[in-house]
C-alpha cells in the first residue's frame, strides 16, 4: 500500500515504523508521518511528537474531528531544511471538508532532542520577505561592472 505522504514508498518503508515509535531520520519524515497519522487516525503519534512545552495544548478532540470529518488529498513538501538540531519544513495539505476543497499552507518548526525530532511551532500562510528593487538612475555606474554609463551600456 503506498504511503499517504506522498513519498512514492510504501507505508511499510516510509511512515510506518515511525508511527509505530521509530525515531524520524529527518524534519521532513517527522512532519510526513504526522501528516500520514492524521490520514490513517493514529494521534498518539501527533501528540507523543509535539515538543513537551506545547505538548499540553494538544487538543485531542479537536484532532478527532478533523480525522472524522476530513477526507486528506495530498501533502506537497515545498522545501525542508536542516541546521544541526532545528529543522523546518514547509508545505501545503489539501483536504475536503463539507464537500470544499481547501488548503493548508505552513512553514514548521522542529527541533531533535536525544536523536527524536519534535514538532515546535509554525506559521500559517507564511509570507517571503519582501523583494527589494535597487533603481539604478540613467547616469550612474551600470551594476554590471563595465565601467560605462547604465544609459549607454544594460540600459540602452
Amino acid at each position: 500500500m503506498p504511503c499517504p505522504c506522498g513519498s512514492g514508498r510504501t507505508y511499510d518503508d516510509c511512515c510506518g515504523p515511525i508511527i509505530a515509535g521509530a525515531p524520524a531520520p529527518t524534519a521532513e519524515a517527522l512532519m510526513r508521518s504526522r501528516y500520514t497519522a492524521y490520514v490513517r487516525g493514529a494521534l498518539d503519534h501527533v501528540e507523543r511528537t509535539h515538543a513537551p512545552e506545547i505538548r499540553a495544548d494538544f487538543n485531542r478532540a479537536e484532532a478527532e474531528r478533523n480525522v472524522a470529518e476530513v477526507e486528506w488529498l495530498s501533502l506537497d513538501v515545498q522545501r525542508a531544511e536542516e541546521d544541526g538540531d532545528a529543522g523546518t519544513v514547509e508545505f501545503t495539505i489539501r483536504f475536503r471538508r463539507d464537500g470544499q476543497e481547501l488548503r493548508h499552507h505552513e512553514l514548521s518548526r522542529f527541533r531533535r532532542e536525544d536523536g527524536h525530532w519534535f514538532y515546535v511551532d509554525g506559521d500559517v500562510n507564511p509570507k517571503q520577505p519582501p523583494r527589494r528593487m535597487v533603481k539604478v538612475g540613467r547616469n550612474d555606474p551600470c551594476p554590471c561592472g563595465s565601467g560605462k554609463k547604465h544609459k549607454k551600456c544594460c540600459g540602452a
